[in-house]
């Protein structure tokens, strides 16, 4: 059992490892915005991992998972939707571009 919750872990950590990696290496929004998506997921995968035990996994671990699910849903909605309105104004989803619009 053990095993299998050190390959779980060890899948998270990669995970965690390739979405900071998306994050810092992109400069497109959108790729930015999934390397986001796949840091919650590792997350997710975390905290049910942490959550397993003989009976099954915990209530509480899927709750958490279950609403972090949910608000990570929102923030992405939401962040995709001020991608848009960035692009109709600006005409680029370029983060590089965009830093360079502040004044």
């Amino acid at each position: 059992m053990n095993d299998v919750l050190s390959i779980y872990l060890t899948t998270s950590l990669l995970l965690i490892i390739l979405g900071f990696y998306c994050i810092s290496s992109k400069r497109n929004m959108v790729k930015t915005i999934i390397g986001i998506e796949i840091i919650t997921s590792a997350i997710n995968l975390n905290f049910i991992t942490l959550g397993f035990s003989k009976n099954g996994v915990d209530y509480f671990a899927q709750s958490i998972t279950i609403i972090s699910i949910s608000i990570a849903a929102c923030i992405a909605a939401v962040a995709l939707s001020l991608i848009l309105n960035a692009y109709r104004h600006y005409g680029s989803i370029d983060l590089r571009k965009l830093r360079r619009l502040r004044w």
